[in-house]
């Protein structure tokens, strides 16, 4: 007796020791900021001790037959078969076992779903490879892309610290308020993750999936798509900045007038006419900053994979058909959609660049008021 309670005050204290590393441990589960990330966190040591348990108990019991009645001392092995206790004994254990670690298991998922009584709701759209979000009655919606700069991925520039973590356009939401999200996608399953708020929700062509968050601590926080979703799956970050109340809704009020403002001018733009150069400058911009990675600086594409734009038809010939395509993309393939991503003018005078540069040479000047056109 007085070797087993040594045994389980030794066992007991070696868990408490590493129950008190485990935030220190760089390959165990993040703690996160918010009440339900502590809540899976806890869940997840409580779970991993009971296996631990079981496993020491378990190999403790095998070890200590293997030694205790090896053939060397003389041990005879008992002869009997299909002992019914036995049998009842090793299916309702495990069983129980299972209902105890299911009851908070399943308390923590209750309250992961509870999305009701939100302050906010924002709905995420994944598309390849970016996201959308868009404030539900707000008037505020923007596309958030990766900012690393292609020198980097390129190994050409040394890599900052936030590589790949980093966007040109973060979520902003306030602490200490409910956040509810709806999660879809514009083609491929993608999955919006941040592990700081314990959040990983598929985002699934036409359907709509919920979760929520509530964080008390301002800061900026970072997750990926945690999805498969294509060639540029990496390059699919998550930065989202947690601002205090009042500050938010200064932030939203300023995005909300300056994308108005945005708009009006937009509208302005439809009867002004730019010159070429004007285009071409500003298409060149464009182009570097949304289409260069697919289609290449030089227009020649990647072979069986992204289609040239030097010398190909469409831009030579075709103008309708090349609006059509940077408008509305095309299904099937990683041509994107451009309509929500840029301004009329940049949609113009990206195209103008396509149709002259590299010795495409055809004198085509699309203006604003074209795009606005084929846009009815």
């Amino acid at each position: 007796m007085a070797k087993t309670r040594r045994w389980s005050g030794s066992l007991l204290t070696l868990m408490l020791a590493f129950r008190a590393q485990s935030t220190e441990m760089p390959l165990n589960m993040t703690q996160g900021v918010t009440e339900i990330s502590q809540k899976v966190y806890d869940l997840h040591m409580t779970i991993f001790y009971i296996c631990c348990a079981i496993g020491v108990a378990v190999f403790g019991v095998m070890f200590w037959s293997i030694l205790r009645h090896r053939k060397a001392r003389g041990a005879v092995p008992a002869q009997f078969h299909e002992s019914t206790k036995v049998e009842l004994a090793w299916t309702a254990i495990p069983v129980i076992i299972l209902v105890l670690m299911a009851i908070p298991a399943t308390k923590t998922l209750i309250a992961m779903e509870d999305t009701s009584e939100a302050d906010l709701t924002i709905l995420v759209t994944g598309s390849q490879w970016k996201w959308h979000y868009k404030y539900m009655d707000k008037n505020v919606e923007f596309f958030s892309l990766l900012a690393t700069p292609r020198q980097q991925i390129a190994n050409k520039l040394a890599k900052g610290q936030n590589y790949l973590l980093e966007v040109d356009r973060p979520l902003v939401i306030p602490s200490g308020k409910k956040v509810r999200f709806l999660m879809t996608s514009d083609d491929v399953i993608h999955s919006w993750w941040v592990p700081a708020f314990a959040v990983k929700k598929d985002a699934n062509p036409g359907f709509i999936n919920e979760a929520w968050t509530k964080v008390e601590q301002e800061g900026i926080y970072r997750g990926q798509c945690a999805e498969l979703c294509g060639k540029d799956h990496g390059f699919m970050p998550v930065v989202v900045i947690v601002k205090e109340p009042a500050e938010f809704d200064s932030w939203l009020a300023d995005t909300a007038a300056a994308q108005a403002q945005a708009k009006a001018e937009e509208q302005k733009l439809l009867a002004m006419t730019m010159s070429k150069d004007e285009l071409m400058a500003l298409g060149e911009k464009t182009y570097n900053g949304y289409c260069a990675a697919c289609h290449q600086p030089t227009g020649l594409g990647i072979p069986g994979v992204f289609p040239a734009l030097k010398g190909s038809k469409m831009a030579l010939e075709d103008l309708p058909a090349h609006i059509d395509i940077v408008l509305h993309g095309k299904t099937g393939t990683a041509m994107q959609a451009f309509a929500k991503q840029l301004s009329l003018q940049e949609i113009a005078a990206v195209i103008t660049y396509e149709r002259n540069a590299w010795d495409n040479n055809t004198g085509d000047v699309v203006q604003a008021a074209d795009i606005a056109k084929a846009q009815q």
